[in-house]
């Protein structure tokens, strides 16, 4: 005959079909890689949280996971009594609270709340790095998405056919090419070419007949003069630099300007626009302490509890739980005190 093992554990209620859904994102969702449902699942837990973690493991995707809800559906036990198993279940390795950043269709970007579960007990390490992976595919598919008409490129024009045409048949036998003149006009290209402060220099002796300057002058001088650009002058600024104060007659105007932008070379200012940061990726996942619903890295809460006091008062209250020699203790103190205190 089999024995029947019945479990210490109270058996968790039916399901009612009208337990409310959280909104679209939010509620419960199941981690992935969970080992099939036995009856040994959460055979480790304490009777309470045995008694929450097979209610909450039956839930439907997205089901409401708060804990006034559940203490709705859960009547042996109060919110607070609630609050704490779900505490415990975060350090079991069976759940993480979560805030997820979601950008919509419109650009808006707002938080919601998620519990992660797990049926399998996992270790920090698995939790950071499967939130890790979360955080990476919710950055991914908020990026914007570049349409197909813009990332295909357009197609090649059509070559126009060539024809080949034979040459002329001529009594006249070919002649040699001409030698071809030089080019006439090499300063209209350089100065078509020419930078500004290449045009600033070549303008002085329009503007001032004391400053005439060759070609050959301002192409020495263009680099002293563009330095004085990039500095943040304007090209007036520069101008009335050269001409200020100049002597009835200049011998040599070319010597003069070299000396004037060598020695009056303006201070080099900071730039306004400083060079952007390389943005650090945004992390759209933090996850919520359990205790306290502080939030941060998972790296930064393991076992789903944020440092100091959370941390300490949990550890401290397992500690210091009461043995059940110590509460019977404390009964027959009181039972004595009052039969004390009874009329005689």
């Amino acid at each position: 005959m089999a024995t029947q093992h019945i479990s210490s554990a109270l058996p968790a209620p039916a399901l009612s079909a009208a337990y409310p859904m959280a909104n679209p994102g939010y509620g419960k969702r199941s981690a992935p890689q969970q080992l099939p449902r036995t009856r040994e699942d959460f055979a480790l837990l304490p009777t309470r949280e045995r008694y929450v973690a097979g209610f909450v493991d039956h839930l439907p995707e997205g089901a409401a996971m708060s804990v006034k809800q559940l203490a709705k559906q859960l009547p042996l036990y109060g919110q607070q009594a609630i609050s704490t198993a779900l505490t415990a279940l975060s350090v079991a390795g069976h759940l993480r609270r979560v805030r997820c950043s979601v950008t919509n269709a419109s650009d808006e970007t707002r938080w919601v709340y998620r519990t992660f579960w797990s049926r399998t007990a996992r270790d920090n390490e698995w939790w950071n790095t499967y939130l890790a992976t979360e955080n990476s595919t919710l950055s991914a598919s908020s990026a914007p998405n570049t349409s197909a008409s813009d990332a295909t490129p357009p197609p090649p024009a059509p070559e126009e056919p060539r024809t080949e045409q034979a040459p002329e048949a001529t009594g006249v036998p070919q002649q040699r090419t001409p030698i071809q003149a030089p080019d006439a006009a090499p300063a209209q290209r350089r100065t078509a070419e020419a930078g500004p402060a290449y045009l600033a220099l070549a303008r002085l002796g329009r503007d001032d007949h004391r400053l005439p300057l060759s070609a050959n002058d301002c192409t020495a001088l263009e680099p002293l003069a563009a330095q004085w650009l990039d500095r943040g002058v304007s090209i007036d600024y520069l101008t009335n630099a050269l001409t200020a104060g100049l002597p009835t007659q200049v011998d040599s105007p070319a010597r003069l300007l070299r000396r004037r932008l060598i020695d009056k070379m303006p201070p080099r200012l900071p730039s306004d626009k400083t060079p952007p940061d390389t943005p650090a990726p945004a992390r759209r996942i933090l996850v919520e302490c359990a205790e306290c619903g502080r939030p941060g890295r998972p790296e930064a809460l393991p076992d789903g509890l944020c440092p100091p006091p959370c941390r300490e008062a949990q550890s401290g209250a397992a500690e210091n739980a009461p043995q059940p020699a110590e509460i019977a203790a404390v009964k027959a103190h009181m039972t004595n005190l009052r039969d004390l205190l009874k009329p005689v």
